[in-house]
Parts: structure tokens; sequence; C-alpha cells
């Protein structure tokens, strides 16, 4: 009975394991193939990857949109991580019923789907635009602002803190240091798999939002990498092997930021879950 329970979980993780890496499979095959090739549908490698590249840079500006995706994503990330740590630390460590109330406000307000803000985020970039066209309409730091930290980074961080060590914190308050000084120099270093696990949680967040860029920029050579995307999936006849070429490229700095930094991953999440 025991080696059939085995059996049979290990049957559904197989099933399971397919089906989640079969859609990454098919796009890496899929950038090697031709358009036809792709609409009909064939799952066998083919030898047409540098030519769909190739079309693809003669087709679009794709290293200005990288970057542009690159400065929106690293820049997000690293403030995000500052402002988060930093609420998520004071909402722990300093208590108060006031405090209290204004961390269940924020967590309600993780219910308020995105899209119902972006109409009056609109307006009052474009109020802002008016004075300061450098932060206004059609900027990428338009794109940063609005989502440079969330409620649940906040959360994510607050309920790591739960299982840091308040000794280690005092410890540090004996020896002379000042709050922040006590925050950079023992909180930042001790909590580095939480910090990891929220970056790529951040980074991936931002390089793949869509919603929000394709509202708030306008001009072509501030677009990011899944607006340019977009746009080849929109033409008349559009090229499916460029498009998927386009989509492993995009693909890669997350993937390979995930890969390196799995095992911290998996040990921030786990401490948060605790």
């Amino acid at each position: 009975m025991s080696n059939m329970k085995k059996t049979f979980s290990y049957l559904v993780l197989i099933i399971a394991s397919i089906v989640s890496i079969f859609p990454f499979l098919w796009m890496i095959v899929s950038s090697t193939n031709k358009s036809v090739d792709v609409t009909k549908g064939r799952l066998l490698p083919g030898s047409y990857f540098i030519e769909n590249f190739h079309h693809l840079l003669d087709t679009v500006d794709l290293v200005p949109a990288l970057l542009n995706s690159a400065k929106i994503s690293i820049t997000t990330t690293i403030l995000g991580l500052i402002i988060a740590s930093l609420a998520g630390y004071g909402f722990e460590i300093f208590k108060s019923k006031s405090k209290d109330l204004l961390f269940n406000f924020l967590l309600l307000s993780m219910m308020i789907p995105f899209a119902a803000l972006m109409v009056p985020l609109f307006r009052m970039f474009g109020t802002i635009s008016q004075n300061f066209p450098m932060i206004g309409i059609d900027t990428l730091t338009a794109v940063i602002l609005p989502t440079v930290t969330t409620a649940f980074l906040i959360f994510f961080f607050r309920q790591s803190t739960k299982m840091f060590p308040k000794e280690i914190l005092e410890a540090g308050r004996i020896d002379g240091l000042t709050e922040l000084g006590v925050f950079f120099r023992v909180y930042v270093p001790t909590m580095k798999t939480t910090y990891a696990a929220a970056a790529i949680i951040t980074f991936m967040a931002s390089w793949n939002s869509y919603l929000w860029p394709l509202v708030i920029l306008q001009s072509p050579e501030n677009q990011t990498i899944p607006l340019l995307i977009s746009n080849l999936g929109s033409s008349y006849s559009p090229d499916y092997g460029m498009i998927m070429t386009a989509i492993v490229i995009a693909t890669l700095p997350v993937a390979l930021i995930f890969f390196i930094m799995q095992k911290h991953f998996v040990a921030g999440m786990m401490g948060s879950v605790k």
C-alpha cells in the first residue's frame, strides 16, 4: 500500500512537471522554426533561430526596449527592497495599536485591483507633467513610482522579521548603534535570503509588467520589452518564429536571476511562511 501511494505521488508529480515545463520547451523549439512550422504545431527543433534573430533585429529596436525594461526593473527592485524592508521592520519591531491598524488598512489595499487605480494615476501624472515633465506621462519614472513597493512586499518583510532574533537587535543598540545603524549593519546582512526572495519577486513583476507601461508610455523609444513583443503579435501577418525568439530573449534575464538565487529564494520563502 505504501509503495502504491509513493508510485501514485511520483506519477502525479511527473505529469505536473511535464505540464509546467512544456510551454517553456515549446517556446524554445518554436524560436528555431519558421513561422509556418510554428503554425502547424511542429515540436521538433529547427535551424532558423539565427535567421529569426536577425529578422527581429531588422524589424524592431530590441536593445533600447531591453535597456528600458532593465532600468525600470533594477530601479524598482532596489527602491522596493529598501522601502519595503524598512516598513516591514518598523511594523514588527515598534509596537503600537495605531501602527497595527495602519497595517490592517495596508493589507486591505491588496484587495484593490491595479486596473481600478490606473485612471486616477494617469490623471495625476497628467497634472504632474504640466509642471514636472521629467516625471510625468511618457517617462520611465512614471512607470517606476506607482510600483516602487507593494503591500505584499511589506507584509512579506514583516512576516520574515517575526522570526528575527530580537536579542541581536538589542545587542546592537547596547553597542551604541543608532536604529538605522542596527537596521543596515545588523538586520540587513542577517536577512540576505529574505532580500533575495523579495528581489526575485519584485524584478520578475517589474520586468513582466505590461498594463501600466502600456497606459503611461506613448513614444516608441520608451517602450519596454513586453510592449515590443505585444506589438510584434498585433501585426496583420505575425511572424511567430520571430515572436518566439523575442520571448526567449526576454525570458533569459529573469531565468538567469532566478537560477542564480534559487537557493536563497527557497530559504527566504520558507522563512516568511514560518
